[in-house]
């Protein structure tokens, strides 16, 4: 296909949970457009099965599949990455200089891991006990560390916010730590927790039982400590604090093992083009995920300036937004579905157990079975039931497909 001579009604930029759902939530409501894909990936991941891996209950397998088998039949996938947005033109530019129109342009390209923000850091990982459960081909060596390790320190540590999915950096700890404890060396395991933020976890409500679990497995947390570079080969990482005059202090521990969870950025052609805020990420209306400069675009999943928990539970509730908005904008209706900020967290406490939190914006609880049934504050089973064997399959064959169950969009 010469994409030079290509426009689409609706071009989506990232095959991802966000770009696969919405072009399914659109094709639900209006088949017939001319709708594209841009992503150069040829694998797709869960990426909330990571986690999972890093605590041996997953297998690196269950959570990817071919790109190829999920592009909604009547979509067209280009496999090319972007170069530059030209949104006055309505075209998007892709590296190997082609481009491509379009009458509507979704940005979904999610967000980019830093591990060159952390010095040090890229030459050490996946081995010398340096691991991360935010890439999956790193994730069984976290397993393969906690398994091995019978005594010594294993240090977590946790960048600055945002983050995609804020809890990951706790669940590896607290996997780990139930490991640990379930053997009986949580006495011989030091578990350090380095956040650069300032609290466990910003929705208060679910601190106490978090707190709960950093206490069963000992673990020391430091507040206000990022880190800033590792030396895999000595054992050793150095975090920056600030103390109370405003000085940044350097801190060195040693460790045996070393799970990092790295620093986070809008990808590099959204932080340089014209879509993004004065912060890097794709200016979007809260509420409509329509640009706030542009109207022919919209924006969704983990690239946007929105406040909400970066997840897949966010974009499950953001893409039929997107989708019905369009939508209605190609029809002429001007009625405007509105996304409330929903994210979810299961934070894996324990095999067996999790906390789930669930919130919209501004931090309000915002629970989606009747506290009787799941009371999200506490640990239970049923939410580790519902992590483990029932959101995959509702992910790979409800959300990627377009089906909108507990999820339709409500009018604003």
């Amino acid at each position: 296909m010469n994409h030079n001579e290509t426009q689409y009604d609706v071009l989506i930029v990232g095959a991802g949970a966000a770009g696969i759902s919405v072009a399914s939530s659109i094709l639900s409501r209006h088949r017939g457009l001319r709708m594209a894909l841009i992503d150069p990936a040829e694998t797709h991941y869960y990426q909330p099965g990571f986690t999972m891996i890093g605590g041996g209950i997953f297998n690196s397998e269950e959570v990817k599949r071919p790109m190829q088998s999920l592009i909604p039949a009547g979509v067209t996938w280009i496999r090319a990455a972007v170069a530059e947005f030209r949104p006055d033109d309505n075209t998007v530019a892709l590296e190997d200089g082609t481009c491509i129109a379009y009458e509507r342009l979704i940005v979904c390209p999610g967000l980019k891991l830093n591990w060159e923000g952390i010095e040090g850091l890229t030459e050490t990982l996946g081995r010398n006990g340096v691991t991360s459960n935010y890439r999956a081909d790193l994730a069984p060596y976290t397993w393969e560390l906690v398994k091995g390790l019978k005594s010594g320190k294993a240090v977590f540590t946790q960048p600055p916010m945002p983050i995609k999915c804020a809890g990951a950096p706790q669940k590896a700890l607290y996997l780990s730590g139930d490991h640990w404890f379930s053997n009986g060396m949580i006495d011989d395991v030091n578990i350090e927790f380095y956040n650069a933020g300032a609290v466990l976890f910003g929705v208060k409500e679910y601190v106490p039982a978090l707190q709960s679990y950093i206490d069963r497995y000992k673990a020391r947390v430091h507040y206000s400590h990022k880190l800033v570079k590792v030396d895999g080969e000595r054992k050793l990482a150095w975090f920056e604090t600030a103390s109370a005059d405003g000085a940044v202090n350097t801190v060195e521990t040693s460790f045996d093992m070393l799970h990092v969870c790295p620093p986070q950025t809008a990808p590099d052609f959204i932080r340089n083009s014209p879509l993004a805020d004065t912060a890097g990420w794709v200016d979007v209306d809260p509420g409509t995920l329509r640009h706030t400069r542009y109207a022919n675009i919209w924006g969704l999943g983990d690239v946007t300036n929105t406040s909400n928990a970066k997840t897949a539970a966010a974009v499950r509730k953001q893409a039929p937004v997107v989708a019905a908005n369009i939508v209605n904008d190609i029809k002429g209706n001007s009625q405007r579905y509105e996304y409330d900020g929903y994210g979810s967290c299961p934070l894996t406490v324990e095999r067996g157990k999790i906390v789930l939190a669930e919130f919209a914006y501004g931090g309000k609880l915002s629970p989606t079975l009747p506290v009787w049934l799941l009371d999200g504050t506490k640990p239970t089973a049923l939410a580790w039931h519902m992590k483990k064997s029932m959101l995959p399959p509702l992910y790979w064959h409800g959300m990627l497909k377009g089906h909108e169950l507990l999820v339709k969009p409500i009018a604003g």
